[in-house]
């Protein structure tokens, strides 16, 4: 996690020269960024951040060779580097898939200067960003109807710790170390939580912790 003054370093992978430039000239305005290489496709964005390890790789999703959700999966795998991907899908479908690839933030291609920097700063303090637009079809698709708002969902305070490091996009290893549990104790408060919340995978339960910062913790 990088301090606050600390230059964030970039790997921009995008197939258009024309929209890296533009992303340059738009990134220019704050001096604590810098892009320092750029791909033209998914599979050489993730040599890039190999070799580079950059603080941030911004990609776009749909990239020849590779994807930018593919590239997601195998940068997180092998590298610290967080991925926002900046893209003009704004549907729930690209959306889940890169959130299961384990993107840390979800941006789209028509959001301003300021909002792009705002997004990558908290994106390098470990935080996730999203568009506003983004987080509207978020809220339309996984916030419970009006008529259920009002239930409370009741969860102990270890299920909400796990819940926390799920949106962090911990594994349920990485979780267990991190609570000193047992992988298999995880897996049981995850599994739990999905039911309370009525959820089916882990892509939803990352989404729900995002919408939901304040829910309730039970006085367990």
């Amino acid at each position: 996690m990088l301090k606050e003054h600390d230059k964030i370093r970039i790997v921009l992978a995008d197939d258009h020269e024309v929209v890296r430039a533009g992303l340059r000239r738009l990134l220019a305005i704050d001096r604590n960024i810098e892009i320092i290489d750029e791909a033209e496709n998914g599979k050489r964005a993730v040599e890039l951040v190999q070799k580079h390890q950059p603080d941030i790789a911004l990609l776009d999703i749909m990239m020849p060779i590779m994807t930018g959700i593919e590239a997601t999966k195998e940068i997180k795998a092998s590298s610290l580097t967080y991925v926002v991907m900046l893209t003009a899908f704004e549907d729930s479908m690209h959306l889940e898939k890169a959130i299961a690839a384990g993107a840390d933030g979800y941006l789209s291609k028509d959001v301003s200067a300021k909002d792009l920097v705002d997004a990558l700063r908290l994106v390098s303090k470990g935080e996730r960003a999203f568009s506003k637009s983004i987080i509207k079809i978020m809220q339309k698709k996984y916030v419970p109807e009006e008529e259920n708002v009002a239930q409370a969902i009741s969860i102990t305070k270890r299920e909400q710790e796990v819940l926390n490091l799920v949106a962090d996009g911990k594994t349920s290893q990485q979780i267990a170390d991190e609570l000193f549990l047992s992988v298999r104790t995880v897996e049981s408060h995850r599994y739990n939580l999905m039911q309370k919340l009525e959820i089916s995978n882990t892509a939803g339960l990352v989404r729900y912790a995002v919408m939901n910062p304040g829910i309730r913790e039970a006085n367990k």
